[in-house]
């Protein structure tokens, strides 16, 4: 190549360099490895919320169902009991008859019956033979009955023991995973905001309510700015389904905790008869808050956050329902 053409190309490369470099100056925020913006992170968090807040409520309903396992666990092991004792006097009893047939008392006492010369001696031992024969019987058929019941109880209850095991083991993976997964989001939360979790409000005063649901909504004014817990009920923190079940149990309404078992549990009721104290479902049954009246709820929003007051179409109601 001709000096005069090679020098040209040399300075054409050395131009297009200083324009890149220029660039590279002028808009650092267009390097391929540039953190992502606030915007991409609440994304992030919000995508990240919405999944673990499902394995969460999933979580608190293997959790209900354990609990329920626990309780019919229990009162077969009562339900035993008295079984268990009529089957050991049953077994005492044909031990009993056991023994006297291996000696010979019960063909030894029908050949007294047999051999007597008073035909009516003979018809009344008969007799009392017979009955003491269906006697016999019926205690061997009770203990076969009684047998039968017990096995087919505790092959039950051996049963329920294990699922409940097993649902045990489920939900410490569970628990680890809802663990890992914290870690990140908080993560998120501390690159977008500066801390992992947001700042709690001011008090706000509840508005009058007469009878019971007056009680639910000054619980869950009283919980305002108190953190998003997963699988709490109060009273240092909530999940969603925890905030509800909590702020209605402080009237003797007992609701399991997930939002889709309170759902399931509760008469529903439409839009237009909503009033406070009522429950308001969201995202699928995955969420659930307080109607506190004004067209606002009160609910434990996700990780992170704070109990806090929302309006009531913050996100598509699934449905409303009434406990009590």
């Amino acid at each position: 190549m001709p000096p005069t053409r090679r020098r040209l190309r040399l300075l054409g490369l050395s131009g297009v360099l200083a324009v890149l470099t220029s660039i590279a100056v002028l808009a650092p925020g267009t390097v391929a490895y540039a953190e992502p913006s606030v915007d991409q992170i609440n994304r992030r968090i919000r995508t990240a919320s919405e999944r673990l807040e499902r394995i969460v409520e999933a979580y608190n309903k293997t959790n209900e169902e354990l609990k329920a396992n626990q309780a019919a666990a229990a009162k077969l092991t009562a339900d035993l009991r008295p079984l268990k004792a009529e089957l050991s006097a049953a077994s005492a009893r044909i031990n009993e008859l056991a023994a006297l047939a291996y000696k010979g008392g019960a063909f030894a006492e029908m050949s007294a019956v047999l051999t007597s010369e008073d035909p009516s001696t003979v018809v009344d031992r008969l007799v009392t033979l017979d009955q003491i024969s269906k006697f016999e019987h019926g205690v061997i058929t009770r203990y076969t009955d009684l047998k039968q019941r017990h096995d087919a109880r505790a092959k039950e209850l051996a049963k329920l023991i294990a699922d409940e095991q097993a649902k045990r083991a489920s939900l410490a993976q569970r628990k680890q995973q809802i663990e890992a997964d914290l870690k990140k989001l908080y993560e998120m939360r501390r690159r977008a905001f500066g801390r992992a979790q947001a700042r709690a409000g001011g008090s706000v005063a509840a508005p009058y309510v007469a009878g019971r649901a007056g009680s639910v909504v000054r619980f869950a004014f009283g919980a305002l700015g108190k953190p998003y817990v997963w699988g709490a009920d109060g009273p240092g923190g909530y999940d969603c389904s925890g905030l509800t079940l909590a702020a209605w149990r402080t009237v003797g309404v007992s609701l399991p905790h997930n939002a889709a078992m309170q759902w399931n549990a509760l008469p529903h009721i439409g839009r237009g008869s909503l009033r406070p104290g009522d429950l308001v479902f969201y995202s699928g049954l995955g969420h659930v808050g307080v109607y506190v009246g004004g067209g606002r709820v009160i609910h434990a929003p996700t990780f992170g956050e704070v109990v806090k007051i929302s309006n009531v179409d913050m996100m598509s109601p699934y449905g409303y329902a009434r406990p009590g």
